[in-house]
């Protein structure tokens, strides 16, 4: 790594014009940041707003000077089948990927904010190169060793973003693909554990399984106190 401060560093890179007004993820900050230094990681979660499943995050570095992957977007933009092709090309392109999950029990026990901020760093824990600049999605972050700048809606406007949402979002919903086979009277193959209207009536009719996020449905049933077992 060249001998930038992280000062400088996101100098550089607020001197970018959000990627808003391209239209679709692009590298025009990872470029600028690609000037200075070699491993620039893009980091993105899944599942935060679910009211079963984990909290995936992921993290990807993508080669310096790379412009673009055909069909890129962020993840709720594409098609299941088009996250799928797109993962299969980000893993053959990307220098490295790393990805991290925290579990429904550990979300209630430590809240979606933390367990966010963990899977983050878990995901980022596991990069091979040690990236030198984080760049993610989001309005804050946890601190971290590594220089960071968190940019709303950063999937739209990051390319390295964008990928670590189609990596984040691929990982949970096969995962909760998977817990759909436990438990299938909610949905999860469908739902991917979100809060629709199906899957509620499923919870009044069946109550809650294992893999609920306890602290979500308390809010969100606030006067169902059955569901829980209180009286």
């Amino acid at each position: 790594m060249n001998d930038y401060t992280t000062t400088q560093l996101l100098y550089f890179c607020n001197q970018i014009v959000s990627g808003g007004t391209i239209g679709y993820p692009h590298t025009e900050q990872e470029q600028l940041l690609w000037n200075t230094l070699d491993y620039v990681a893009g980091v993105d979660e899944a599942g935060r707003g679910a009211l079963a499943g984990p909290v995936v995050a992921a993290a990807v570095v993508l080669p310096r000077h790379c412009k673009s992957i055909s069909g890129v977007r962020d993840s709720k933009q594409i098609t299941h089948k088009q996250r799928e092709e797109m993962l299969e090309e980000i893993t053959g392109i990307a220098v490295c990927i790393g990805v991290g999950i925290v579990e429904h029990d550990v979300i209630d026990e430590i809240n979606i904010l933390q367990a966010t901020y963990c899977a983050m760093n878990d995901a980022i824990a596991q990069l091979q190169p040690v990236p030198e600049f984080l760049l993610i999605d989001g309005n804050r972050f946890t601190e971290s060793t590594i220089p960071f700048k968190t940019i709303v809606a950063g999937d739209d406007s990051s390319l390295s973003i964008a990928c670590a949402s189609i990596v984040a979002k691929v990982t949970r919903d096969r995962i909760m693909d998977a817990l759909h086979l436990d438990y299938p009277v909610y949905g999860f193959a469908k739902n991917k554990g979100y809060g629709t209207t199906a899957h509620r009536h499923a919870i009044l009719q069946h109550g809650t399984c294992e893999v609920h996020r306890s602290t979500f449905l308390r809010k969100l049933f606030e006067t169902q106190y059955t569901l829980f077992g209180e009286k």
